[in-house]
């Protein structure tokens, strides 16, 4: 371990214990569906008005293809915690320099994010068939709610849309990964992950293109943030990209 079992320890308590807080507070939104589909109604208008509501269109073209909808179904319902996971895992264990950043902005982007599902609660597209909307997912999550009801736990919240943590989270973790591994062909497709993030949440209509753009800019924010937290312990928390930890290692 670069750091020793204890900081694994520390590491993996400070994960656990900010996710269930994120997630407790997350779903900690009863009684808002009424203003969830009402602010879902006012982001299909804002997309109508700027001509980017293509949403409904891209799923009926993906919707033609078994293997592309059952793909993106698997993709959404499971690579934002396995792949977040590994790319943790790989940069704690093989460029253990650059974990502290990504770790402080992954904290700061849920930060962020808790203040979006609790300002602004939004219902999915899925969940707004009446736009043509189909719940691809539904099968797999065993989750359904329509616009005349919804279902809510402490541990989950259906209305948390804005932002698309989906294409945070994949932000948070491509873009500094295409940053520290040495294969090209690697780069491109740590590069091409927020992207591909992206196809999957509308074409799965869980999110509209504007939850998307959104939680660029959560994620482009959480960055900052890290950036900032790096000035005040520039040897534990900044980033180090593949070349300039080489640089380092060898001066």
């Amino acid at each position: 371990m670069p750091q020793g079992w204890l900081d694994v320890v520390r590491q993996v308590s400070l994960f656990l214990s900010f996710y269930f807080a994120y997630r407790l507070v997350r779903g900690m939104v009863e009684g808002r569906a009424s203003a969830a589909f009402q602010h879902a109604r006012e982001v299909i208008s804002i997309e109508r008005t700027l001509h980017l509501f293509v949403e409904p269109s891209v799923q009926a073209w993906a919707s033609g293809s078994n293997l592309v909808m059952e793909s993106a179904s698997w993709l959404y319902v499971n690579a934002q915690t396995s792949v977040t996971i590994g790319a943790l895992l790989y940069v704690y264990l093989r460029h253990n320099r650059s974990f502290y950043f990504v770790r402080n902005m992954l904290m700061i982007g849920m930060a962020i994010a808790l203040v979006g599902y609790t300002v602004f609660p939004t219902a999915p597209p899925r969940f707004m068939p009446e736009w043509g909307f189909i719940d691809s997912v539904a099968d797999m999550t065993g989750v359904k709610v329509s616009n005349t009801g919804g279902s809510l736990t402490a541990m989950f919240n259906p209305y948390a849309a804005v932002p698309s943590m989906h294409v945070a989270f994949a932000m948070m973790i491509g873009w500094p990964l295409a940053r520290l591994v040495r294969t090209p062909a690697l780069r491109v497709a740590w590069l091409i992950y927020p992207f591909l993030m992206t196809f999957v949440i509308v074409v799965t209509a869980n999110h509209f293109i504007v939850d998307a753009l959104l939680g660029a800019l959560t994620a482009g924010a959480a960055a900052f943030g890290a950036s900032w937290l790096a000035r005040m312990r520039p040897d534990a928390w900044r980033f180090l990209s593949a070349s300039v930890a080489r640089v380092s290692a060898s001066g």
